[in-house]
């Protein structure tokens, strides 16, 4: 309300001013910040690893992939519900669906022992070999609750939150603009890429006792157009020219992909 007296109407002592005043979920507290992002933040690399894993140790295998085949004709959704027009509550949605699909990749920590709070932009740096010559990549960060929470009977919430997957934050990458908007390339079928991405800043705890988990896919429709995954126009590409391609993520000594995240110290 300060803020808006001195602005608006001439009152009190600009001085006094957070930079920054930011709401954190999770913990939902505010926080006052001289800087945003706040420079207290350290950049701090997760490992996606296999068999799902995700940790802030470097990988230690030497070849290790997993795949999945995006098809734009069936494509992930945004969420799980079918509306008319698209929802707010989508930004948080429950995204268990999601990891339900062949086509989405699925990597959570262990159970946090000690709370993690995200403060600033979230970069994704994807190591990536497609069979086509285009590819779209979603990143989503992602708070998993306990198998065990639950909101009190006061909340009056019936929707079981054991496990819910709360998206926190999620940007797209449209493959052939990975070294340049201005210049858009075409994949070579079969060879390695490094694919890097900023997310939008994030202002997030991950409370003890639940997990952080990455998932990446390669549609979102209809957030995002369907990308035809061959480097052609896709806005005046046909129905038969949206084909399958095959989505191999590296995490191995050598193409280690990993999200770097904006940790609070």
């Amino acid at each position: 309300m300060s803020f808006f007296n001195y602005y608006l109407k001439g009152e009190g002592d600009a001085t006094k001013q957070a930079d920054a005043t930011v709401f954190i979920t999770g913990e939902n507290s505010w926080h006052n910040f001289a800087h945003w992002p706040p420079q207290t933040y350290t950049p701090t690399d997760m490992y996606l690893h296999e068999d799902g894993k995700l940790s802030f140790n470097n990988p230690a295998t030497k070849e290790t992939t997993d795949s999945y085949v995006s098809d734009p004709m069936k494509p992930v959704p945004y969420t799980d519900a079918v509306h008319r027009d698209r929802t707010v509550e989508y930004m948080s949605d429950d995204q268990r669906f999601a990891s339900r699909r062949t086509d989405v990749l699925t990597y959570e920590t262990d159970t946090l022992i000690d709370k993690v709070t995200l403060t600033g932009p979230i970069l994704a740096d994807l190591f990536t070999a497609i069979s086509t010559t285009d590819a779209d990549f979603v990143v989503k960060l992602i708070d998993v609750f306990p198998d065990d929470f639950k909101y009190p009977d006061s909340a009056k919430i019936d929707y079981p939150m054991g496990g819910y997957q709360m998206l926190v934050r999620a940007e797209i990458m449209r493959g052939r603009y990975r070294n340049s908007f201005e210049k858009p390339e075409a994949f070579v079928p079969g060879q390695v890429n490094e694919v890097k991405f900023e997310l939008p800043d994030v202002a997030h705890t991950f409370l003890k006792g639940h997990r952080i988990m990455i998932q990446i896919q390669s549609t979102w429709f209809p957030l995002a157009d369907r990308n035809p995954q061959q480097f052609i126009d896709p806005y005046t590409c046909l129905t038969k020219d949206l084909i399958k391609s095959t989505i191999t993520i590296y995490h191995n000594q050598m193409n280690a992909s990993k999200i770097v995240l904006p940790v609070l110290k």
